[in-house]
């Protein structure tokens, strides 16, 4: 259910155990990751409500010799949702809090901190975190959890693969268990042995490359609200740092990069690379070979991935062997469309002509310690701007190269 404010998210979570608040705390923020059109403003409400009911079961337990059913409190009374009375600096995620947020976007302004907004950001400056950007005369501040999951959907929403990969959000350098598709069970004798068989599980190791972009903002941007200003800055992260990752996606080397999809698979002839005709054009039979050709197991959540101009200069309008079209536009315009029952991605990276169909689900990138920001006011001093450098660690690879099959133009 959705909520139009704290306080009644708070009304509704105040009762949960501390298990149940953290259970949908977690699930709240793998919606964010995965899911392109889900509702991140009234996910970040729903956030707050449980990090306040979850704060308020503590106080609860302090107060009570641990007795967390002793004291129930009439729901908001005495109580402020938008703003904690009091900031415990030492319990909770701060990046995640109402005070580190707000004293992020006010330092990034140059406005003054209140006793609370500055112990946030003093505890959020002394994690590790942080420590991990720091330069030679102070530290860059890690962006706010919902900020960044604002930045995460906004880049989702604009399509490509990175809106049907996997994210991760671990330490660089430690290999992840990834489940494959397993085989099906067997129907069993009664009383004859069964032999255990092992699950198949890859496992992928992301490396850790710096992203940095400079933005030079004019000196009036101090003039802006929070909230304005928080908008501009989402909307410049996502047109720069997470395009960067969605670019990579596909074309990185590798080498002081991601490692994108095309250089990232061996791609063998007629196994999981396939051509059509350079002078009589892509033909139905070629469509139906790239489908078959992916291993059993992947087909559940496959789809197709391509430019704009291959989709509508190849794809729109082939027909099969009755004259019907294989690709089918999408009347609501929620999606693109589908070819042959499979949806379609576009992500104008890609090269032209080049065509890849597979399981998303087994590409993913890895973001471990967000992206900080740094406000710098000397740099540009004689224009009169403030530049804003935002950095991230990031990387991506395919993670199972036998989920996705290549589709290209003969040279010859």
């Amino acid at each position: 259910m959705k909520f139009k404010t704290i306080a009644e998210a708070f009304n509704h979570y105040r009762t949960s155990t501390l298990e149940e608040i953290e259970r949908r705390a977690a699930e709240i923020k793998n919606t964010i990751s995965t899911d392109a059109g889900a509702d991140v403003d009234a996910l970040n409400i729903e956030l707050d409500g449980l990090a306040q009911a979850k704060e308020n079961i503590k106080q609860r337990s302090a107060g009570n010799g641990g007795q967390t059913g002793a004291f129930n409190p009439i729901a908001g009374a005495g109580m402020t949702f938008e703003r904690r009375a009091s900031y415990d600096a030492t319990e909770g995620d701060v990046l995640n809090s109402a005070e580190y947020r707000s004293a992020f976007m006010k330092k990034l302004l140059g406005r003054k901190l209140n006793s609370f907004e500055e112990a946030a950001f003093n505890r959020a400056m002394n994690e590790q975190r942080a420590d991990a950007f720091a330069t030679g005369t102070s530290a860059a501040a890690v962006l706010p959890t919902q900020t960044l999951n604002e930045v995460i959907s906004k880049a989702r929403d604009m399509g490509g693969i990175m809106s049907v990969c996997r994210s991760f959000n671990v330490p660089s350098k430690i290999a992840i268990p990834v489940g494959t598709p397993l085989t099906a069970a067997s129907w069993h004798t009664e009383g004859a042995a069964v032999d255990s068989v092992a699950p198949s599980v890859a496992s992928i190791t992301f490396d850790g490359y710096e992203i940095m972009k400079v933005l030079s903002i004019s000196v009036k941007v101090q003039a802006m609200s929070i909230a304005a200003f928080e908008s501009y800055l989402v909307e410049e992260l996502s047109n720069c740092v997470m395009a960067c990752i969605a670019n990579a996606l596909v074309n990185g080397t590798g080498t002081s990069e991601g490692t994108g999809i095309l250089s990232g698979i061996s791609w063998t002839a007629n196994t999981n690379a396939f051509t059509f005709s350079k002078t009589d054009g892509l033909v139905y039979a070629d469509v139906v070979k790239v489908v078959a050709a992916l291993k059993r197991g992947y087909a559940n959540g496959a789809c197709w991935a391509m430019n704009n101009a291959t989709l509508y200069s190849l794809f729109y309008g082939l027909v099969d062997a009755n004259k019907r079209p294989i690709f089918i536009a999408d009347p609501k315009a929620e999606t693109i469309g589908k070819i042959l029952g499979f949806p379609v991605v576009v992500d104008d990276y890609l090269p032209a002509e080049t065509i890849i169909f597979g399981n998303f689900n087994y590409m993913g990138y890895n973001m471990p310690e967000g992206i900080t920001i740094e406000a710098s006011r000397e740099s540009s001093f004689k224009k009169g701007l403030i530049d804003y450098r935002a950095m991230a660690v990031a990387d991506c690879k395919p993670i199972v190269p036998e989920a996705f099959i290549k589709l290209t133009r003969a040279t010859a």
